[in-house]
């Protein structure tokens, strides 16, 4: 089951900056480029291991390990015929906070 989840408050993620934070045991990057609300799932297509700290050159990410780039809007690689994309999420703003709809443990 899917559900909307609050991952910043609007006012703080302002326009060029990003966070990362663990939403049920998935870590999000949550970008916002000039005004408009991106994430995806923090792990690199080829290794799993983390985009985040990468060069971010406008709506692009540069992965650190592999100087691959992808669009943080689309999750789009960007170098070559896209075979990898990332896992990109729903993005809204409710009531001042940014929110990515994320699919739900289930709970045993």
């Amino acid at each position: 089951m899917c559900r909307w989840v609050d991952v910043a408050n609007a006012y703080h993620l302002t326009p060029g900056s990003r966070r990362d934070l663990d939403v049920y045991g998935v870590i999000v990057a949550v970008f916002n480029i000039d005004g408009e609300y991106y994430a995806f799932k923090d792990a690199c297509p080829n290794d799993g291991r983390e985009l985040l700290k990468g060069e971010v050159r406008g709506d692009e990410i540069i992965c650190p390990r592999h100087g691959e780039r992808y669009s943080i809007r689309t999750g789009v690689m960007l170098d070559q015929p896209a075979k990898e994309k990332l896992d990109i999420f729903p993005v809204r703003v409710s009531r001042g906070m940014v929110q990515i709809e994320i699919e739900m443990p289930e709970l045993h």
